[in-house]
């Protein structure tokens, strides 16, 4: 049976990488402009036509950022999943994209700019709304219906201060901030994207250590303890890895909502396993590149932003769900 299931798995993730690494393809060579796909190789070489070249140069840039900023939220959201052991916590669900997103909002609104600056307010942002919930959530250990209730309730807050924020703010700030709060990969540079490469390859190098943990976690604190594993503190270096994982994204892309609730979810009953970090971050490349891709095609000569494409496809996860487990009870 268990080797079944790594055959099975093994299988998904190869199915899976394949479709991220197409959206990658499609967005490069689609639409008005695409180069076609027997040049795209061309089109990497130091004699490429220069009109091959700005082609890969705005739209390579975001291609391979959804790939990699899906993978990194879907990360977040398996981490905090399993920490509140409920499907529905998410980062943006119990408050911690929230956090992020004021984070970022404080940095704008002080005159800050550049990826540095954005990505310590949103590390910051996330990592005070953490505390918050974490703390107002402690009672002898934490459980995961009051993370939820708690995070949701943070969230609210937070969402309330950034639109205070964001109505006393100068225009120009306030327009900056509601550019951020749609959730967008338009614009994205090389430049950009290689900051937040390198600052998430930093947190992936923790990924492997938090995939060993995460199964004993799924089994709760009682059965971990006994396996020993120390639980609070495996849980405080997992939130940490979870923030940072969400806060790199809100900082260049803006708050993307729903890839980090429906991808480990989706992970989990396509594998037929347990939380799989690697699973669940193929989930995400996948679903942040192909709602990336409706977003630049759906309407013609109309860019949308990718994180209204998601909110849509993660609220008709989100209805499912509910639905699903209504019928459970």
């Amino acid at each position: 049976m268990t080797l079944r299931i790594r055959r099975r798995s093994l299988v998904v993730g190869a199915v899976l990488l394949v479709t991220a690494a197409a959206t990658v393809v499609l967005a490069l060579t689609i639409g008005a402009g695409g180069i076609p796909l027997p040049s795209l190789l061309h089109a990497l070489a130091p004699d490429a036509a220069p009109a091959e070249r700005l082609v890969f140069e705005w739209r390579g840039a975001r291609a391979v950022a959804a790939v990699l900023f899906g993978g990194a939220l879907a990360i977040g959201g398996a981490v905090f999943q399993t920490l509140t052991r409920n499907p529905l916590g998410s980062p943006d669900v119990i408050g911690l994209g929230a956090g992020s997103y004021a984070g970022v909002i404080a940095v704008v609104m002080v005159g800050g700019s550049g990826f540095l600056s954005t990505a310590l307010g949103a590390f910051a942002g996330g990592l005070v709304a953490a505390a918050l919930v974490y703390g107002l959530a402690y009672r002898k250990g934490t459980h995961g219906f009051r993370l939820v209730v708690v995070g949701i309730a943070v969230g609210a807050i937070l969402r309330a201060l950034t639109s205070w924020f964001t109505v006393k703010a100068d225009l120009d700030a306030a327009l900056r901030a509601a550019i951020w709060d749609a959730g967008s990969l338009y614009g994205m540079t090389w430049p950009n994207l290689a900051a937040a490469a390198a600052a998430l390859l930093i947190v992936t190098l923790a990924v492997p250590l938090a995939a060993r943990r995460l199964p004993l976690l799924d089994l709760g604190d009682d059965a971990a303890t006994a396996l020993g594993l120390r639980v609070e503190p495996t849980k405080a270096f997992l939130v940490v890895l979870g923030v940072a994982a969400t806060a790199i994204v809100t900082a260049v892309a803006g708050p993307i909502s729903f890839i980090a609730l429906a991808a480990p979810q989706i992970a989990r009953r396509l594998t037929s396993g347990g939380t799989s970090l690697t699973a669940s971050a193929l989930v995400g490349a996948a679903l942040l590149g192909g709602a990336d891709l409706v977003a630049q095609h759906l309407i013609p000569g109309v860019k949308l932003p990718v994180g209204g494409v998601t909110v849509v496809i993660g609220g008709t996860y989100l209805i499912w769900l509910l639905i699903r487990e209504g019928r459970k009870t």
